[in-house]
């Protein structure tokens, strides 16, 4: 559904991404990770043409994205940090998405505003909501129009054990629907009951893309984030970085 041709993208001194390679299929759920500055959310926004490449080509079912913003309308969104209107009210907020998009509303996906119970707090302007319920807006913007593609930036950052759990739930069950899942996360637990291929990056390089089972076979470990650590140990920064999250996620354990 998605292939990437010698992607590269610099800024100024930075090389965000560099000559990258992928190809993405219908029912994955592909996991994006590696450390801040790798070269994710440039590859996000270069997938979603809110960065233009300096060179190399995108391709979504088959045509290149450069030129007609009309793919755009088959991928579901989900920023880390979703940023509305502050006077604007959620209920004003779906209701202005809907007129935009001018979807039937027989093919609206209304499941996780109804999971997430917003429609009870659709008079709430979004200034005066904390970070989780944004969240939960942002995951249902995403969901809401029955996508077959869905990019999922951090998606469970900020959320409560319940809504990341309902929000999980969802991902599966779009992902038997044969979509397309890319999720970025530093969130690494999260992601062990979901991910069917792990693309891992590193100051702007693919360092590997490897279907979970394959990863799982060749490191002898079941948790995705120790099996990462295994591959990757011989690089310093890499095996640093992995270390630090799996050492932060073991003290969210400790009493």
């Amino acid at each position: 559904m998605i292939r990437i041709e010698h992607l590269k993208k610099r800024f100024r001194k930075l090389q965000a991404l560099d000559d990258i390679n992928a190809l993405f299929s219908s029912g994955q759920v592909v996991s994006l990770i590696g450390p801040n500055g790798s070269g994710k959310t440039t590859l996000i926004k270069s997938i979603l043409g809110m960065v233009k490449p300096d060179s190399g080509c995108i391709y979504v079912d088959g045509k290149p994205i450069n030129g007609d913003p009309a793919y755009r309308g088959n991928i579901g969104y989900m920023p880390q940090i979703g940023r509305y209107p502050d006077n604007m009210q959620i209920g004003q907020l779906f209701s202005m998405m809907k007129n935009i998009r001018k979807a039937p509303e027989a093919s609206l996906d209304n499941d996780l505003l109804v999971k997430f119970n917003l429609v009870s707090i659709f008079d709430k302007p979004m200034r005066t909501l904390s970070g989780g319920t944004r969240q939960k807006v942002s995951a249902a913007l995403a969901f809401l129009f029955n996508p077959d593609i869905l990019i999922l930036d951090e998606p469970t950052a900020g959320l409560d054990p319940l809504s990341s759990e309902l929000l999980k739930e969802k991902i599966m069950q779009e992902k038997k629907k044969n979509k397309l899942i890319l999720i970025s996360s530093h969130v690494l637990s999260d992601l062990d009951e979901l991910t069917s291929h792990v693309i891992y990056l590193q100051e702007g390089k693919m360092i590997f893309l490897k279907d979970i089972a394959t990863l799982r076979q060749e490191t002898g470990e079941d948790k995705l984030g120790k099996a990462i650590a295994r591959v990757m140990r011989g690089g310093k920064k890499e095996a640093l970085w992995i270390d630090e999250v799996l050492a932060v996620k073991e003290s969210e354990k400790l009493p």
